[in-house]
């Protein structure tokens, strides 16, 4: 059996076992099979690849950064965003080798080509994690100038106090990479001024798990452009299994 998987604190909120599942039923891969590996500590992964020898690993929240330090080797992308979310796992004779991909540039890039425009030159990304680096890096090679907002900002970034109407004005794009609102807290919302969006704002939430957030739901009601997680799930688990079976 060839295994590959998912690690990350919680996964109740994932679909890439389905997905892939799916996968390997309509290609008839009855040797393969995707598991969810929930670790309570990133420290776990070693463990793990000893005793379940997976050919590949997704990762998630909230170790895409974390997980690093248990890697061999970095692809390119991977290195310059400084977060990892696929692990491709090769055995030699006498060792483990683990290289750390960055497939989120990917599916981030791929998923927003319908939607973005011109307009769109200013962007503020709500979180500072694993995601939000894939997401920064992206849109800085679009030429889109970029603010980060954390609960806890550095130099350069802003606090979510402060964004306030006139920020969200000069902003027309919004995307959310944190958590909040993610099943089972549906009910959830980043505070923000959404009274300030108009129909030419775009807003992304990188969350698909529900399909429409509060996030995106607020954005809707007051004209904007909404895109869900899902088409960058869809597209980085694509390279994933592309990097998986190179």
């Amino acid at each position: 059996m060839k295994t590959f998987g998912l690690i990350g604190k919680k996964l109740t909120h994932s679909f890439s076992q389905k997905y892939f599942t799916d996968k390997f039923e309509r290609l008839k891969l009855a040797e393969h099979q995707y598991v969810n590996f929930e670790l309570s500590s990133i420290e776990e992964l070693p463990e793990l690849i000893k005793s379940q020898r997976p050919t590949g690993l997704n990762v998630t929240i909230p170790y895409k950064e974390e997980v690093i330090q248990f890697v061999d080797q970095l692809s390119q992308e991977a290195s310059e965003v400084n977060a990892v979310n696929t692990l491709k796992i090769n055995y030699l004779s006498d060792d483990i080798e683990i290289i750390g991909h960055n497939t989120d540039v990917f599916g981030f890039r791929q998923s927003i080509k319908p939607f973005f425009e011109g307009r769109h030159e200013k962007a503020l990304i709500l979180g500072t994690g694993g995601a939000s680096k894939a997401v920064e890096y992206v849109l800085k090679k679009l030429g889109v100038e970029v603010t980060l907002v954390s609960r806890q900002p550095k130099q350069g970034q802003l606090s979510y106090e402060e964004i306030n109407e006139y920020v969200i004005k000069f902003h027309q794009m919004i995307v959310n990479t944190t958590p909040v609102g993610m099943y089972p807290h549906s009910d959830e919302k980043v505070d923000i001024s959404y009274d300030a969006l108009t129909n030419g704002h775009l807003l992304i939430d990188l969350i698909y798990n529900p399909e429409e957030t509060q996030f995106l739901k607020e954005g809707k009601a007051r004209g904007a452009k909404t895109l869900n997680g899902l088409s960058m799930l869809h597209q980085q688990a694509e390279k994933a299994w592309e990097i998986w079976n190179e």
